[in-house]
């Protein structure tokens, strides 16, 4: 594959700093350790501006070209999950109960390598927004950048990011035009009866059976209350009531997630479980306490600048797939393709363990690869006028 040579030359540098990332991994908005290596690195390959603190932890770093331009932005994620790593590395995570189980470690590894590159050529016009973002994992750090403005602070034009995948092969690229990743919203409910001995189940309310009532509801929303031809998810996923076989618990608690593209079937999901929790509550004597939460958008590339980031993809990497089928998961990216034209894609770094399992290690191999594409986006958008 036609890794650039100059990246080349530094890929076991890139080793180096995923691996170090990778033992040091940090949750959230947390992320101020990995964000001073990051910065550190970039002074050293004397980027012009650097700008810490957004979304607390987050960085943007400028790199401008040679005249005048656009402003092209490349973001990367930097935080971690809170779970126990199960890879036995020699570079597993030292901070028990936290690992880089979803490769945000190689996709700040890419990112730099990008721009020590980016930094040393400056083969390209305007300049580059280098976007090191927390959060992706929780409250949506690519939201809060957004709305502190490094969109208009920084002038940025579009956007790109890219995610590994241990699904596919080493250096394969897919992406689609359209939704590529859907909205998700969660939801908690908490049912309130009456407890009590369970041999006078009649000197009770029982939030038992209602639970058991609304959890079948919902499961059939998709299946009875949309178009076939579209696209919903719920999943009721914790349910949790009682102590004792012998008592009828006071509360049960339920809590789910909803999955979809599209603008009106989101608002359909959510009154129906209202309606459902509403009705169901009322006809089993018992009160209901939803909390329904709207979380990300649905992650949605817009149609050019796909059709580009393919193009580019076809110069580095061997395989390009342009028209995937797109998936349930979510990505705060959306915010920041909501808020510019942009492309999200996906880079295969050889068939594995998945994200966001204990097994899950990053492929040191597909960082030059995805440092190559960034690279490319940047020279083939803003070229150098002969």
């Amino acid at each position: 594959m036609p890794i650039v040579n100059r990246i080349a030359e530094f890929a076991d540098d890139m080793r180096t700093w995923r691996r170090h990332l990778h033992q040091h991994p940090e949750l959230s908005l947390d992320c101020h350790q990995t964000a001073a290596f990051v910065t550190e690195r970039l002074r050293e390959f004397g980027v012009d501006e650097i700008h810490e603190g957004i979304a607390t932890s987050g960085v943007v770093a400028i790199i401008h070209g040679q005249g005048d331009g656009p402003v092209t932005g490349l973001r990367a994620d930097m935080d971690a999950l809170p779970m126990t790593e199960e890879t036995g590395a020699p570079w597993a995570s030292t901070v028990p109960g936290r690992m880089h189980a979803c490769g945000h470690d190689g996709h700040t590894t890419m990112l730099l390598g990008a721009a020590r590159y980016l930094a040393e050529t400056r083969n390209f016009t305007g300049s580059v927004a280098l976007i090191f973002q927390p959060a992706e994992e929780t409250i949506g750090g690519g939201r809060i950048m957004v709305e502190e403005g490094i969109m208009d602070r920084f002038g940025i034009s579009e956007v790109y990011a890219l995610h590994t995948d241990p699904g596919a092969d080493l250096g394969v690229i897919a992406t689609r035009p359209g939704p590529l990743m859907a909205a998700v919203d969660d939801f908690e409910l908490r049912l309130t009866g009456r407890g009590g001995h369970a041999a006078h189940p009649d000197q009770c309310v029982d939030p038992i059976p209602c639970a058991l009532a609304i959890g079948q509801a919902l499961l059939s929303v998709p299946a009875r209350n949309l178009d076939p031809l579209k696209s919903l998810v719920v999943s009721l996923t914790t349910v949790q009531g009682g102590s004792a076989t012998n008592v009828i618990p006071e509360t049960v608690y339920m809590a789910g997630t909803v999955r979809s593209f599209d603008a009106d079937v989101r608002d359909m999901a959510e009154r129906r479980m209202r309606e459902i929790v509403a009705g169901q509550a009322a006809a089993y004597g018992l009160t209901a306490d939803l909390d329904y939460q709207r979380n990300y958008p649905p992650t949605v590339n817009h149609a050019d600048q796909t059709r580009f980031a393919a193009e580019v993809a076809r110069g580095v990497v061997t395989t390009v797939d342009e028209d995937i089928a797109p998936s349930m998961g979510a990505e705060d990216f959306s915010y920041m393709l909501e808020a510019r034209p942009g492309a999200f894609v996906y880079l295969g770094q050889g068939v594995g363990a998945s994200v966001h399992h204990p097994k899950f290690d990053f492929n040191d191999e597909a960082a030059p690869l995805g440092a190559s594409y960034f690279v490319k986006l940047i020279e083939t958008r803003q070229p150098l006028r002969g």
